[in-house]
């Protein structure tokens, strides 16, 4: 049943008195926004039984796997902010319940709420890597790195058991295919027997991101992820390994986490990152009412606070999807945002050169079962 979508005030966002909401503990979102595509809606109505105290609590929401066929699994993208042009995605939907991912309006192209439905009712790619051997096997495919982690998790929870990303890895070293990862996991540690050799050869490259270090703020933002202090220790352990890690403090929200900048980066150099990046808080979609909802439910007292400083940043509104603009915002907050990033980074030695992944050695899958190659 979905709820009135958004309890803010149209004109001015500032949030006010709006149904009471059954907060789901591990969950990020509140509520369920309705599903863009749908004509249809759904209403709560009060049958006369509400509150005669014989209610019973309705059982914790559980998480569902749905198989999703497929026939690629490459995706590519030429949007001109984008420093990668292709991309894994194991999973859609995210169990890590980040209340502010910009990933969440692609539920809706599944008939599914960008709400709870998200983080609950989740698809898996069990043919990932058949498919991607097959891709990779195409005559005249061009190599160059494929970034994995970068619309959902590809460590969430559901990881232990599907073993997807793994799978992925296994094609990618068999190949000797450079990649990239971010994640908010510690469950990429598991992979380091796959990861440490081909990062030795100069073929793969990991981020953790690190959106605060206040453990009560990460538990209530992004409520499956690894703890803050957990990620940290990721970092130290892939760098142990020759892995070369880095850090993503992103989202950068205004008056929320946004005071952590500098201590999040020196925590991750301490344990051995060699590069970072930031991202400021991106809004599209259903992402803005759920993430004001989630303000006035969490942080009431600070919400209209934040949302104003938002709307400053993506020149009053919610949010601007301009490219070259979207992930980092503009205005005079954006300016102090970047120069205090360049300049924690200049100190810390994390904004070196990176180098580029060697491509050189990629070799196409052989193929299995078929006709035995010549030489």
């Amino acid at each position: 049943m979905t709820p009135p979508p958004d309890p803010t005030d149209a004109a001015d966002g500032t949030p006010h008195s709006s149904p009471s909401r059954r907060v789901e503990r591990g969950r990020g979102a509140t509520f369920n926004p309705a599903n863009r595509f749908r004509r249809d809606t759904r209403e709560a109505c009060d049958d006369g039984w509400a509150g005669d105290g014989e209610d019973e609590a309705l059982p914790p929401l559980a998480t569902t796997v749905t198989v999703q066929p497929a026939r690629t699994i490459i995706a590519r993208n030429d949007s001109p902010d984008i420093p990668f042009d292709r991309s894994i995605n194991p999973y859609q939907g995210c169990e890590h319940g980040c209340v502010y991912c910009y990933a969440r309006p692609s539920h809706a192209y599944h008939d599914l709420s960008p709400g709870l439905d998200f983080e609950t009712r989740l698809f898996a790619k069990p043919a990932a890597a058949e498919l991607l051997r097959r891709e990779l096997a195409r005559p005249g495919y061009a190599c160059a790195p494929i970034a994995l982690g970068t619309n959902t998790d590809p460590y969430q929870p559901v990881e232990r058991d599907w073993r997807i990303t793994r799978s992925v890895l296994e094609v990618l070293a068999e190949c000797e295919h450079p990649f990239t990862i971010v994640t908010k996991s510690a469950l990429v540690e598991r992979d380091l027997d796959l990861i440490a050799p081909m990062a030795a050869k100069g073929m793969a490259r990991v981020y953790l991101s690190v959106t605060t270090l206040d453990g009560a703020l990460a538990r209530a933002m992004e409520p499956r992820a690894a703890a803050p202090r957990r990620r940290l220790r990721t970092i130290a352990a892939l760098s142990a390994a020759g892995v070369p890690a880095g850090v993503m403090v992103a989202p950068l929200i205004p008056q929320l986490n946004d005071r952590d900048l500098e201590a999040i980066l020196e925590a991750a150099a301490a344990a051995g990152a060699r590069h970072a990046g930031w991202v400021m808080l991106r809004l599209p979609r259903e992402v803005a009412p759920l993430f004001r909802d989630w303000l006035h439910v969490h942080r009431p007292l600070r919400a209209a606070h934040v949302m104003s400083l938002v709307r400053q940043v993506h020149g009053g509104r919610d949010y601007d999807a301009t490219f070259g603009v979207r992930q980092r915002g503009r205005g005079e907050i954006a300016q102090l945002v970047a120069r205090r990033f360049a300049i924690a980074c200049r100190r810390l030695r994390l904004d070196g050169e990176r180098a580029a992944l060697d491509t050189s050695r990629f070799r196409p899958p052989r193929s299995r079962g078929g006709q035995l190659d010549l030489f």
